[in-house]
């Protein structure tokens, strides 16, 4: 006979549920910042010591009244939701009134904390497992909050023995903050392991002042930040943010910083990560993936975020509506700009002398905000090596590689019109294997047997009509690969070869053409298409600038 289905006694209903939402260091980390978020907090210093199994944040938020913080460890108590209706315009981090009461449940919680309008100095106060207050004292402080939770896991020797590594958590708790920098700049953020200092991220403007101090090789001027504010389909006003690494500027190995934030908060969301892939397919070499951040900030109505105890899977309304604006800002970023061809801070200082200089000096400088349409005229202006084509433009010189700038332009014709044209007489190819054939026909080529181990193809890419080696061309084609590596194939095939002398009529036609492309930093392989010798730097090397900042008593 099977045993009879009976209730659960409340203390082990409490500690499932304390399990879900507190399942490590890290989730104690996890909850205790975002409540510190949701409090306004814009300083917080984390102090995690794993062999005590202790974390403690503190914060310069709004701080806790006493009266709040009676209630605040007790189950399900929230200031942040009131009612169902407020569970579908979710705008805090946190809303279920389960984090403290759960650390509670799994620890020894302790708060002190003093409310930003109270004339009290603050208060300390103790919590027993079931979140209820079993003393409290006066505790003078500035307003703000200082959650300690020791000996976690201590009544639940089975779940220590279970947990990550103190290394693994370490890196969990890092992953965490990292990705609430991103979404919240303007924090600083100050972690402390043992009484050291382990983790600093210092306040920014945007995330793109963020990333650049979590991944030390990628600098500033690697990155391309824009906003847009639109407007969704429900006609709520919404606003999207990115930041991405230039293609050909910087990469990653592995697919470890594409990164998704929606309202405040970093979540998985394989769709939207597979839109940014797409957008930035063929823009980086094989293996290699992108550096990027998009953050979305969208009406509460358009999220359910009740699919996760972390919070990390949502369910998305208007999805295609996302991936298509996700699409569009990507496009922006990566085409050719102002904003995006500077080479670092140099052209700072040296805009601050000349406006000096100017300001003292019977000559006049150009204003820096020139019209991107003007800074965007590329002139050339000659050819080295049979190779590079060197273009002028109002701020300095490029040297652009004239066959992968050509196979950018190609590849992105044959993108938009894939155009097969039947031949004359037919191409025969030998020696072919079945799997040769099968990807000839898969590209949309007719092939057909023509003889022993003989084969006629009947019609070709318009690119390679004409070519003298269309044959190789062809067995090219067939050695495997899906239609954008056909593409690739023929567009690298049919490029200006370097090699060649160019009739300048023709450097500038290749440059009109190459800079309209949707992605004209690198070629279909990844590699980059032109090097950038800005004035700024030409004047650092060439000492100009110091000879300037002298001569007006600089």
């Amino acid at each position: 006979m099977s045993p009879p289905i009976q209730l659960l006694s409340p203390e082990i209903v409490n500690l499932i549920a304390a399990g879900e939402v507190i399942d490590s260091l890290a989730a104690v980390v996890r909850e205790l910042v975002e409540n510190a978020i949701d409090a306004q907090a814009t300083r917080l210093t984390i102090s995690v010591f794993p062999e005590l199994w202790q974390v403690m944040v503190t914060d310069n938020g709004r701080g806790m009244s006493l009266e709040n913080l009676r209630h605040c460890a007790q189950a399900h108590h929230t200031s942040k939701i009131f009612d169902l209706d407020d569970l579908w315009k979710i705008t805090s981090l946190g809303f279920r009134g389960e984090a403290l009461f759960s650390i509670a449940q799994v620890g020894q919680l302790s708060i002190q904390s003093c409310h930003a309008t109270d004339d009290s100095n603050g208060w300390l106060v103790e919590y027993n497992q079931q979140g209820e207050v079993i003393q409290k004292s006066t505790a003078p402080m500035a307003p703000g909050t200082i959650v300690t939770a020791s000996n976690l896991f201590g009544s639940i020797p089975v779940r220590r023995q279970g947990l990550p590594t103190f290394s693994q958590q370490l890196k969990a708790i890092q992953g965490i903050i990292e990705n609430l920098a991103l979404s919240h700049p303007q924090i600083t953020w100050q972690v402390h392991h043992n009484h050291k200092l382990w983790l600093s991220i210092s306040t920014g403007k945007t995330s793109q002042h963020i990333l650049p101090q979590l991944l030390k090789r990628v600098h500033f001027h690697d990155l391309q930040f824009l906003c847009d504010t639109l407007v969704t389909p429900n006609n709520e006003e919404a606003k999207i943010e990115m930041v991405l690494g230039l293609p050909d500027r910087t990469s990653r190995g592995r697919l470890d910083w594409l990164k998704i934030a929606v309202n405040g908060r970093v979540v998985r969301s394989p769709q939207l990560e597979q839109t940014i892939l797409g957008a930035l397919s063929r823009t980086l070499p094989k293996g290699r993936f992108p550096v990027a951040f998009c953050h979305l900030m969208i009406p509460p109505s358009e999220i359910d975020w009740n699919r996760h105890p972390a919070k990390t899977e949502i369910y998305l309304q208007s999805l295609e509506f996302w991936q298509e604006k996700v699409t569009e800002i990507i496009e922006k970023a990566l085409k050719l700009s102002p904003i995006t061809i500077t080479t670092g801070e140099q052209n700072q200082r040296v805009k601050k002398l000349l406006k000096a200089s100017e300001n003292k000096g019977s000559y006049q400088v150009s204003p820096s905000t020139a019209s991107e349409l003007e800074l965007m005229k590329l002139r050339a202006v000659g050819q080295v090596n049979k190779t590079y084509i060197v273009a002028e433009h109002s701020q300095g010189l490029w040297l652009v590689e004239q066959h992968i700038a050509h196979e950018r332009i190609l590849y992105e014709q044959l993108q938009d019109k894939w155009q097969l044209i039947p031949v004359q007489q037919a191409i025969i190819l030998t020696q072919l294997s079945l799997k040769q054939v099968e990807q000839l026909e898969r590209i949309g080529l007719e092939i057909e047997p023509f003889g022993d181990n003989t084969w006629a193809v009947r019609n070709v890419p318009r690119l390679l009509e004409n070519r003298e080696d269309c044959t190789d061309a062809l067995i090219e084609l067939s050695l495997g690969g899906d239609l954008e590596s056909a593409q690739v194939a023929v567009a690298c095939r049919s490029a200006i070869r370097n090699g060649i002398v160019l009739e300048m009529n023709q450097m500038q036609e290749l440059l009109d053409n190459w800079k309209k492309t949707r992605n004209p930093r690198t070629c279909p392989h990844g590699r980059p298409i032109y090097l950038s010798l800005e004035e700024s730097s030409l004047s650092r090397f060439f000492r100009r600038h110091w000879v300037i900042g002298k001569s007006h008593g600089i």
